[in-house]
């Protein structure tokens, strides 16, 4: 009984082991050296940050969540800057955000929220994408009164239409785009931001039975156009275009992505749509003409948000996932655009689609963006749900899918240039780990430094993300970081890269052997 018990248990053992969903085993043989694993930090109503906190608390929560999305290997944070025409930064264009203070808009938190996001993402050697949301004025229920004073909405009721429930800015008007564009200057060229990110709101989502108040713009800036739908869509193409072109001229390496609906238009409207049955679509009702920003080379990312199931038969994850590729691939004609993945972390076993109760349905999905070769990455909405780990997912994405560090994904078409390797590097055996001086005389200064680690006295490569430490952000010429996961009774051969601000590493790296 008691050997027959243990080969039941044993053969139990492996069968349940066969059984396991391992979306891992490629990334074991080749954990991907650059990859876009990003979060979402939505402001608006407080979602995944509270209001009230004073700089201390502000400063340790920013902390406590930089580190332990550090400590999950992610690269990137998208930090909702401007939920509602509104500023979590200093700003001459518009006033603090009442999600800041908890109190009225406008009111002054006393310290600057994006600046201490920005240091402590830097810090930890992660990039800070500044999300802005252009249109929308208030939440549903507002009412302008609640604005402050200093609001453009207030100050130019005349650039402002209501819609449902909610006052939006008219996309229509010039005066609007010209102001939309000024606050993105401001904010690029006031902030070291490394991107400007835009979500899905453009024109509003499509309520029954109500239209857009837009006609007066149409008689009046639309005569070129026959259709409204026709100069909607231009209005949207003429700001995002806009918008590249002033963050070019402000600071040419900082990126400008946009995180679209995930259907351009499905195929039963359009040959070269989706085979999708979406309710919804970029093109035909939210304006946003997705393809054009790709063809035109007006963004340097694209995010499509496929918040659906590798399962569900009106939008299939891997039918759009598909789709989207093709397009990047076929439509950057400009220049290429990287492609990263919105993925539904807030739906993980809590969706009516039954396959969002499988704990392995996330996962999963990044094994097939993986597997795409235009998929560079993805990014998670949103914070608290990633933090809630419903079902464990997250728990399998950190031990599997993100077990090592991953650089972001390079956009070499601003420029292609290496920089040179650093100056000098020192590494000194502490108690805490190994210190790492890192000297940079070099009349360009690289934006980053890659850090890479080898056993004993023999490199490795430098292609492996299993032999990559941590990147880090260059400050002012001398860099100094802490390797706390090295052994104090090893020996260690350090090389350490230079990154340029758009990405591209050095040619070769100063090499240190203990």
């Amino acid at each position: 009984m008691k050997k027959c018990s243990w080969l039941v248990w044993i053969l139990t053992f492996v069968l349940c082991m066969s059984l396991i969903p391992s979306p891992s085993h490629a990334a074991e043989s080749a954990p991907p050296k650059r990859e876009m694993r990003a979060v979402w930090i939505a402001s608006v109503q407080n979602s995944d940050v509270k209001a009230g906190m004073n700089k201390t608390q502000y400063t340790t929560w920013a902390r406590q969540t930089l580190d332990s999305l550090k400590a999950n290997k992610f690269n990137t944070v998208i930090f909702q800057v401007k939920p509602t025409s509104d500023a979590w930064y200093s700003s001459k264009l518009a006033p603090w955000s009442a999600y800041i203070t908890g109190k009225k808009q406008g009111t002054s938190p006393g310290y600057d929220p994006l600046q201490i996001m920005i240091t402590e993402a830097h810090s930890r050697g992660m990039e800070l994408h500044a999300w802005i949301n252009p249109y929308r004025v208030t939440m549903p229920g507002e009412t302008l009164k609640n604005l402050s004073s200093q609001n453009a909405a207030r100050k130019h009721p005349d650039w402002v239409v209501k819609y449902g429930k909610q006052y939006y800015l008219n996309p229509g008007l010039p005066e609007v785009q010209d102001y939309l564009v000024s606050s993105v200057k401001e904010l690029v060229q006031n902030y070291d931001v490394d991107a400007i990110h835009m979500d899905d709101y453009f024109y509003p989502y499509r309520i029954k039975n109500e239209t857009f108040p837009d006609q007066a713009a149409f008689k009046k800036y639309g005569k070129s156009f026959k259709k409204i739908e026709d100069w909607r869509r231009n209005n949207v193409n003429q700001l995002v275009k806009k918008i590249y072109s002033t963050i070019k001229t402000t600071k040419p390496y900082v990126q400008f992505g946009i995180s679209p609906f995930g259907v351009w238009r499905n195929q039963s409207i359009d040959k070269t749509g989706s085979a999708t049955k979406a309710g919804v679509n970029n093109y035909d009702d939210l304006y946003a003409d997705t393809r054009t920003w790709i063809k035109e080379g007006t963004v340097d990312y694209i995010t499509p948000q496929i918040y659906w199931s590798k399962k569900l038969a009106a939008a299939k994850y891997g039918t759009l996932l598909n789709w989207w590729s093709n397009e990047v691939k076929v439509y950057a004609k400009t220049h290429p655009v990287n492609l990263y993945i919105g993925v539904a972390d807030y739906k993980v076993g809590q969706d009516s689609d039954p396959a969002w109760k499988n704990k392995m349905e996330l996962p999963n999905q990044i094994v097939s963006n993986r597997a795409d070769r235009m998929t560079k990455g993805q990014m998670h909405f949103s914070l608290k749900s990633w933090k809630k780990n419903s079902l464990g997912y997250a728990t399998i994405v950190k031990q599997q899918l993100y077990k090592y560090p991953s650089l972001t994904p390079a956009s070499s078409w601003k420029d292609a240039s290496q920089p040179v390797k650093p100056t000098s590097v020192q590494v000194k055996k502490e108690a805490a780990g190994r210190k790492i001086v890192i000297q940079d005389q070099a009349s360009k200064q690289p934006r980053k430094y890659v850090i890479y680690r080898f056993a004993g006295k023999t490199l490795g490569s430098y292609e492996d993300a299993r032999n990559i430490v941590d990147v880090v952000y260059n400050t002012k010429g001398k860099t100094v970081f802490l390797d706390k996961s090295a052994r104090s009774d090893r020996t260690y051969t350090y090389g350490v890269k230079s990154v340029s601000a758009t990405g591209i590493e050095s040619k070769d790296a100063i090499i240190v052997k203990e």
